[in-house]
């Protein structure tokens, strides 16, 4: 299991909880579990999110792989300007 902190703006859609746990060993396995086991997150998550691992922002990998000891943080995609 990875736990995974959730900026404030998506705590509403889970019961207001600052970070939840899914299994997944993939950025795309977490999005994807994350979807199935909090279908509130999903319009969000369709809208575009960030992720970030261990510090790093992950762009576009969904094959990026991710430990259960990594730090995972969901936040407001971020944008270049």
């Amino acid at each position: 299991m990875v736990d995974v902190a959730l900026w404030s703006g998506l705590r509403p859609l889970v019961e207001g909880r600052d970070s939840v746990e899914v299994e997944g060993r993939t950025v795309g396995e977490i999005l994807n579990a994350l979807r199935r086991d909090y279908p509130a997150l999903g319009p969000t998550l369709d809208a575009g999110v960030s992720v970030v691992v261990d510090g790093r922002v992950i762009a576009s990998s969904l094959t990026e792989p991710v430990s259960p000891d990594s730090e995972v943080v969901l936040m407001m995609r971020l944008k270049g300007g």
